[in-house]
């Protein structure tokens, strides 16, 4: 799985991640392109999840499901006052929508009722 996290976001996690937690990242249904990224700083994985991705201390953990969208994902880091945050990209991404929240990807299944379809 090809997942690379930027200085700015690898700096952050560093600062912000405690010993235990780990940043979780799935992909819903969504925003006008169809599919949105979610993540949160968190401990204790579910039955469904695995690390997808390490960097150091950072662990990338995400759900089966969620994972047939993380290829090719960049993680950013942004502390502008509008849409600051940690930032997702995706080299795969067919289409984005005029926010750059939501997108989607050119061969990939659709997320239907909050869950991945082939």
């Amino acid at each position: 799985m090809n997942i690379t996290i930027k200085e700015k976001a690898e700096k952050m996690l560093n600062n912000k991640l405690e010993a235990e937690q780990f940043v979780r990242v799935g992909v819903t249904e969504g925003g006008c392109a169809g599919l949105t990224y979610s993540a949160e700083i968190a401990k204790g994985m579910k039955g469904t999840e695995s690390v997808v991705h390490t960097i150091g201390k950072i662990r990338i953990v995400s759900d089966a499901d969620s994972m047939k969208f993380l290829d090719g994902l960049v993680i950013d880091y942004s502390d502008d006052l509008i849409n600051g945050g940690l930032q997702f990209t995706n080299a795969n991404t067919k289409t984005t929508c005029g926010c750059g929240q939501s997108f989607s990807l050119a061969g990939f299944p659709k997320i239907e009722g909050g869950s991945c379809s082939h």
